[in-house]
């Protein structure tokens, strides 16, 4: 159905070559794409099966393990690859050895991870490509991270992309999306992931995707974080490893962009695009709160899908030469990061990012392209002419600036009781450290936070309805009870915690709604008992009466409002639930006993 589009013959020779097996067709470690020409993918149980030849033809490099099990029963495969003398975390970690985890199919119908993931690796094992890297490294390798998801296997599961013939889903067998799930880490899936990153520590993250979008000549985006976020000399390393990866493949014939190619504007390229930081539901705005780099590696979703699989095999490659031969160096700079955040606190923090209106002209290589009114949709719609490249001179925004910034406590935060068993399963899931309080604390100087405005979502996201609070800390004593969880922020993970635990946070746990009830009316006075109360204060209160007096004067809304004048005299009222709209985690700028 669809055109295949005119790539120039240069640039095909070139991303051909890495798919030219060298290997004997009765290989068992070939894919079922290799076999197809990259045509076709196979389903999960050719992991399963991948991942144990592996490790019986290489059992001086490659160990498999199954790391979780998916809500369907199926193995969570991942494979452990090193030649450095060691396939376990403690020892590597000894060791000072440099890990990378490089994942495929968290959309499972983005698979261009796991069959380019399983071609380099056996070029890499065979000495035909990064020759010596597994020297120097460990290589963590998860082919499908979404198992359920690739097993609802379907033609047009990807309506936007070219090949493979048939794929698997966006989403868990849950329905979670998992790149929305790693602040929150609800799926058992992102669970298993979290556990297996606190194992093996791994200095790059990298995430292996096809986009969505328009249709132009760019073929691959290599976002990296910290580059605009995070530890100040992490983002120097995120920089190094971002522009090394996208040298390697320009040298290629590849033609790579270090931003996510998406319309400012949908539909329309004279929108330009915009750069930008993730939140920490995704991975490029999760690792760098651990002091870590992540890679989001985007394939343009129509260029044909062996042009995609030689592109992140390609990368794949390249990641793991730039990480043989810097890593170690990087793991000293991300310690150094660790102990800096520890030290974070009392200090102002930047929780979200923005990019400016400030935007310089780029030129993009586009292709020609015609906007008229569809008489199908009667929207304006753009169509593309893949025969006819074309350079369009368009706006990027990629000033990137803090949206939010907060004040560290000096010393942590407090989570009551009543929340502790909830919140301290989210924290393990993180390995956030936090110790547990033997005794009451009464009146224990603290710092709450009241909304002064909330607001709920309208739609659910990810099965929650998400939370936008409005307000701000002020110091009020509290009675902390004994069970209560004390989380300092004497930690590595400092960022993590604040993104977990300030309710303006973008994706703090306020945000996903774990906390909503707090933000809910449970109590209430009726019409006719706030009349006499109202009564009783006017006439106790000249000063009330004179400033509600003025409200009715200079407030025509209220005025207007019935129920806003009773609730001026309910919220003076010593019935008034003095707990609504209060976040119950509390700060503190000193330690409790």
């Amino acid at each position: 159905m669809f055109r295949r589009p005119l790539l120039p013959l240069l640039l095909a020779a070139t991303l051909a070559a890495p798919l030219t097996s060298t290997a004997a067709t009765d290989d068992p470690r070939i894919t079922v794409s290799e076999h197809s020409g990259f045509v076709e993918t196979g389903r999960y149980d050719e992991v399963v099966r991948l991942c144990a030849t592996f490790a019986r033809l290489h059992p001086d490099a490659v160990r498999c393990t199954q790391f979780g099990t998916t809500p369907e029963g199926r193995p969570m495969q991942a494979l452990i690859v090193s030649r450095s003398g060691t396939l376990d975390p403690e020892q590597a970690r000894a060791q000072g050895i440099p890990v990378v985890l490089i994942q495929g199919g968290i959309h499972a119908g983005e698979i261009d991870g796991k069959d380019a993931g399983f071609l380099a690796l056996r070029q890499v094992l065979d000495g035909d490509a990064a020759p010596g890297a597994l020297d120097a490294l460990v290589w963590v390798f998860v082919p499908v991270f979404s198992a359920d998801g690739h097993e609802r296997f379907a033609a047009w599961n990807r309506p936007n992309q070219r090949g493979p013939r048939e794929m698997g889903w966006r989403t868990t067998a849950q329905n979670y999306n998992l790149n929305r799930d790693y602040a929150k880490a609800e799926a058992p899936e992102m669970q298993a992931m979290l556990a297996l990153v606190e194992a093996w520590d791994p200095i790059a993250y990298v995430d292996l995707h096809a986009t969505n979008g328009a249709q132009f000549e760019h073929d691959i985006a290599v976002q990296v974080e910290p580059v605009h976020s995070g530890d100040a000399q992490m983002r120097d390393v995120g920089r190094t490893f971002r522009d090394a990866v996208i040298d390697d493949l320009a040298r290629q014939g590849a033609l790579p962009l270090p931003y996510y190619p998406s319309f400012v504007e949908s539909d329309d390229p004279t929108s330009g695009f915009e750069d930008g930081v993730s939140p920490p539901r995704f991975s490029t705005g999760y690792f760098p709160l651990r002091n870590r780099v992540a890679m989001l590696i985007e394939t343009h979703s129509w260029k044909p899908y062996p042009v995609r699989v030689a592109l992140t095999r390609n990368t794949v490659v390249s990641v793991l030469e730039q990480i043989a031969r810097r890593g170690r160096a990087w793991k000293r700079v991300a310690a150094d990061a660790d102990a800096r955040a520890a030290a974070l606190g009392g200090t102002p923090l930047p929780l979200d990012w923005q990019a400016t209106t400030r935007a310089r002209m780029v030129n993009f290589r586009g292709y020609a392209y015609t906007r008229t009114l569809s008489e199908v949709s009667g929207a304006l719609m753009t169509r593309y002419d893949e025969t006819t490249p074309q350079i369009w001179r368009v706006p990027l925004r990629d000033e990137i600036v803090p949206s939010l910034t907060v004040t560290l406590p000096r010393a942590g935060y407090i989570v009551p009781a009543a929340h502790a068993a909830s919140v301290a399963q989210a924290l393990d899931r993180h390995g956030i450290a936090y110790s547990t309080l033997t005794h009451a604390h009464p009146q224990l100087a603290v710092e709450t936070f009241r909304a002064e405005r909330t607001a709920f979502g309208t739609a659910p996201v990810e099965g929650h309805q998400r939370l936008t609070l409005e307000g701000r800390w002020r110091a009020e004593p509290q009675d902390i009870g004994a069970g209560a969880l004390y989380v300092p922020i004497a930690q590595p993970k400092a960022r993590l915690v604040a993104a977990l635990l300030e309710p303006q946070a973008p994706d703090s746990m306020a945000a996903w709604g774990r906390f909503n009830t707090h933000f809910e009316r449970k109590e209430y006075m009726e019409d006719y008992v706030a009349e006499a109360v109202a009564r009783e204060m006017l006439a106790a209160d000249p000063a009330l009466a004179e400033d509600f007096r003025t409200r009715l004067r200079d407030d025509p809304a209220f005025a207007a409002d019935p129920s806003a004048r009773l609730t001026y005299f309910y919220r003076r009222h010593s019935a008034w639930d003095a707990r609504y709209n209060l976040y119950p985690v509390v700060r503190t700028d000193v330690a409790p006993e």
